[in-house]
């Protein structure tokens, strides 16, 4: 058995990893998209360091686009087996790669008009050249034939010689650990891949669950260099936060949030606050179409809510609304909230501020000292947000350079991804079994770190590969 990595190799996004067996029966875990604004990103996502045709199964460990988001581009360009995830993954890529087939062609689109623009000119657009989409949204409704959901803590079936678990992960909803029992030879090995480790103690969705021990584990690492601050000040400082901008300051507090996860997080705790009497009486606004929609679906998958969840839904049944809270599907009324000078929470995607809606709040917002973005979750460097976090003072925005007047304030307790100790502690069953550990999913100075702390607790082989590095499992 060899396993190759295709993607979230000493970067955290684009997760894919290809799984050959001594037959040569191919399994690709995960099939996510390269995200950030790096000029690679482009060739990346119109790269294959495999031929789509040959790819027998794939497996997902949960809808976030940086694992799933080239799904439909797979399908589009030859695959043709069972896509294979957890019931709450399937119904989060239903909406979640239509949503994405719609930015790749509006994306694509805009490049193209922008450099038609520029040749008029006499320009001639540099290296740039006429793009199509990776994919488009009938590529994301058929892939979505092929997918096949599958229950928690049970063994299943995909091959004669391959069996899947999965378990929950914590991560967002339907995200998990992926375990496979391979029997090849007369001999059988267990290969586990952990996806995106989840935080304990986080609300709405339980905590990760311990994977069985494997022989070989590929294990994220994105905040393999730091620990998170503690959580149970994080309704307190939130509060402090929201009482500082819009009622000292009359301003806007504008939180930008991945549709998927974050944004219910932030809402069932503005929910909590509400019931308490604590949230002060001004207009929060959800200003993201695919988070509207994503909301709807964790109502229906119950499977994966905590306890505290559960009965809180006693005394509340709808955790994820209340009077002043206001779900915007339409451009116009996502355009009234920046034509409005009231105080108000506006939370909206992406949360990377690379993309989306949240991109026009940034314009019309960031140069006002009386407004403030609260960074809650993981920025790659050369996004926006990652700039914001890193104290850039001027910030180019649709072709035109913003002052940043506005308070910049992170939160890293909403993070989704387990710390270091956190992931420590869920992989540490694997220390006496594990023949290796592949670390993915993280920049490479992060997993530098990782690796050192995890051999410092007494973890053996601990391997960072390159892309397009492959291994042989023996």
């Amino acid at each position: 058995m060899k396993v190759k990595f295709c993607g979230a190799a000493r970067y955290v996004t684009g997760s894919a990893h290809l799984v050959t067996l001594d037959s040569g029966y191919t399994i690709l875990l995960d099939c996510g998209m390269f995200q950030g604004s790096g000029k690679d990103l482009w060739e990346w996502n119109n790269t294959w360091l495999f031929d789509p045709h040959k790819i027998d199964s794939l497996i997902l460990s949960h809808a976030h686009i940086d694992h799933t988001g080239r799904v439909p581009q797979l399908v589009k360009d030859g695959f043709e087996g069972n896509i294979h995830c957890t019931h709450a993954t399937r119904s989060l890529c239903a909406i979640m790669l239509l949503d994405s087939a719609k930015i790749q062609e509006r994306d694509v689109e805009w490049h193209n008009r922008r450099l038609l623009k520029k040749r008029k000119k006499g320009k001639t657009g540099g290296k740039d050249k006429m793009r199509v989409p990776l994919y488009k949204s009938e590529d994301a409704h058929r892939a979505m034939e092929m997918f096949l959901g599958y229950s928690y803590n049970r063994w299943h079936r995909i091959h004669p010689d391959v069996e899947i678990m999965y378990r929950d992960q914590g991560h967002i909803l339907g995200s998990a650990s992926v375990t496979l029992r391979v029997n090849e030879n007369g001999k059988e090995t267990i290969l586990g891949f952990t996806g995106d480790i989840g935080r304990p103690d986080r609300p709405i969705l339980k905590d990760p669950q311990p994977m069985p021990e494997v022989d070989y584990l590929i294990c994220e690492s994105t905040y393999g260099d730091r620990d998170h601050e503690s959580t149970p000040e994080q309704s307190d400082k939130l509060l402090e936060v929201i009482k500082r901008t819009c009622l000292e300051k009359k301003g806007k507090l504008i939180i930008p949030a991945f549709s998927v996860g974050r944004t219910q997080e932030i809402v069932y705790m503005l929910d909590k606050m509400e019931n308490a009497g604590l949230l002060p009486k001004i207009p929060v606004y959800v200003d993201s179409p695919l988070a509207v929609n994503a909301t709807e679906i964790f109502g229906a998958h119950p499977e994966c809510f905590d306890d505290e969840l559960n009965e809180y839904l006693l005394i509340d049944d709808n955790p994820f609304g209340f009077n002043s809270l206001n779900y915007v599907r339409k451009v116009e009324a996502s355009k009234a909230i920046n034509d409005t000078k009231d105080p108000c929470i506006i939370i909206s995607s992406s949360g990377m501020m690379n993309a989306g809606r949240v991109r026009h709040h940034l314009f019309n917002n960031i140069d006002n000292e009386k407004n403030t973005f609260l960074m809650v979750g993981y920025c790659a460097p050369n996004t926006a947000g990652g700039m914001l976090k890193a104290g850039i003072q001027e910030l180019k925005i649709f072709g035109e350079y913003k002052p940043v007047n506005a308070e910049i304030v992170s939160m890293a307790s909403f993070s989704a991804h387990g710390d270091r100790g956190e992931m420590r502690d869920f992989i540490g069953n694997q220390k006496s079994r594990a023949k290796a550990i592949f670390l993915v999913h993280g920049d490479y100075d992060t997993q530098l770190e990782f690796r050192k702390y995890l051999q410092n607790d007494g973890f053996g082989d601990v391997i960072i590969p390159e892309k397009g590095q492959e291994f042989e499992l023996k």
